[in-house]
């Protein structure tokens, strides 16, 4: 068989099997598809068949993850972990995630039907909760891995009161035996992911692939702007302290500042408006305001910059201003090995890969916490994701297959494996 014609079959072959995946789903546009759901139930009994097909030991753990071995890894040799999440965000797309899960599994079934033994242990982890839609949580699964688990996480609910640790019981998990999920850092290789870009770079450049060099820092902030309610009609319009006219002066400085700098985006997700009324002026809005870099000190900067812009604003319309940081995650760098490692097998397959940032937080962010990290982009169609319509098309699938399966094959060459 020749290198295009097998490069085609392992890319129909992963298309089928992400199409697969996508129909566990709830109703409506897309793939829902939430963590301990019965969705994730039934994709996890594909993913399993998937695994045995690649020669691995499919078994849920105490986290939610579906956890594939080869025997190597079961015997406690040293183990390269590969993986992604299965969940995904209300009407998603059939890539983010499970492609990270199914490419690595096509791509050891391949070298299994070829003959090729790895000389190393090799795990493969659906992980469980990445996205966080359903109890707010992320990363459940992946920081149990790295050991970094928080306890308190259990204690999230999600739109029906159900605790996640109750969920987890109800799906087979043992909540009290997360902490024993914990990998041994001597014990890791290191941690590689296939993820879709979820931007527009790729396709710009007319590339397939592409090497990441870091995973962004992220940070959350609750926006509460107070003013002062009034009747729309009878209220002048000088002096009046309208909470929503401040709030999206904020919402336009906070843009100008990110458009003006480098390596730093961000967004205003969400806003709430109170009391809401069409006759009223605004008392309250309450918004989001995420930002993120992979550079910690540009993202403080960038914080700074517009924090004292808002309150700046705030005070020039009489209006109150807090903020309170909600969530904060450090971005981190990929390690140099795998980069090189990943570059490598990109110019073995005759596929240019440059160098790119991710300006998505993955499950890499706490998989750092254990090992090396490293990942591999695949272009996805007009950089669009957390949306039905996102795409890949069948020879960059195949292409992605066959570059991973280049990185395998000589890694089993490299001394760091057997180390």
């Amino acid at each position: 068989m020749s290198d295009t014609t097998m490069q085609a079959a392992l890319g129909q072959q992963l298309m089928a099997r992400l199409d697969d995946a996508a129909r566990h789903s709830q109703p409506g546009p897309g793939v829902t598809r939430l963590f301990c759901s019965d969705e994730h139930r039934a994709v996890l009994e594909l993913i399993a068949d998937w695994m045995r097909q690649a020669g691995l030991s499919p078994e849920l753990d105490a986290s939610g993850n579906l956890v594939g071995r080869n025997e190597r890894a079961r015997q406690g040799e040293r183990t390269l972990i590969m993986g992604s999440h299965q969940d995904t965000v209300a009407e998603g797309g059939k890539y983010d995630g499970m492609l990270g899960v199914a490419l690595p599994l096509q791509a050891l079934q391949a070298l299994k039907e070829a003959g090729t033994e790895l000389p190393y242990g090799v795990e493969v982890v659906a992980f469980g909760d990445e996205e966080g839609t359903r109890f707010q949580s992320t990363l459940i699964g992946s920081r149990a891995l790295a050991g970094t688990f928080d306890p308190e996480s259990l204690n999230a609910r999600d739109a029906d009161g159900v605790t996640l640790g109750e969920a987890l019981k109800a799906f087979g998990g043992n909540p009290q035996e997360i902490p024993h999920l914990a990998r041994r850092p001597e014990a890791v290789i290191g941690f590689v992911e296939v993820h879709i870009e979820q931007g527009p770079v790729l396709e710009q450049r007319d590339h397939a692939l592409g090497v990441v060099t870091a995973l962004t820092g992220i940070e959350r902030h609750r926006m509460v702007v107070m003013g002062k309610a009034g009747h729309a009609g009878t209220t002048p319009m000088p002096g009046r302290r309208d909470a929503l006219v401040g709030a999206a002066e904020m919402v336009v400085e906070a843009d100008r500042i990110l458009n003006a700098t480098d390596d730093l985006v961000g967004v205003v997700g969400k806003l709430e408006v109170r009391p809401n009324a069409v006759n009223v002026i605004p008392a309250e809005v309450n918004f989001t305001l995420e930002l993120r870099s992979p550079h910690t000190g540009l993202r403080e900067q960038g914080r700074r910059e517009v924090l004292e812009a808002c309150q700046r604003l705030a005070q020039a319309r009489g209006l109150e201003l807090s903020s309170e940081r909600t969530y904060q995650a450090e971005g981190v760098d990929c390690a140099d090995w795998l980069v090189e490692a990943l570059e490598q097998a990109c110019r073995g397959c005759e596929e240019p890969a440059e160098r790119m940032f991710s300006g998505a937080g993955h499950d890499g962010l706490a998989m750092h916490g254990l090992t090396d990290i490293g990942m591999l982009f695949v272009r996805c169609r007009d950089g669009l994701s957390h949306h039905p319509d996102e795409a890949i098309s069948v020879e960059d699938a195949g292409r992605a297959t066959q570059v991973l399966m280049r990185f395998l094959t000589d890694l089993g060459k490299d001394a760091r494996s057997r180390r």
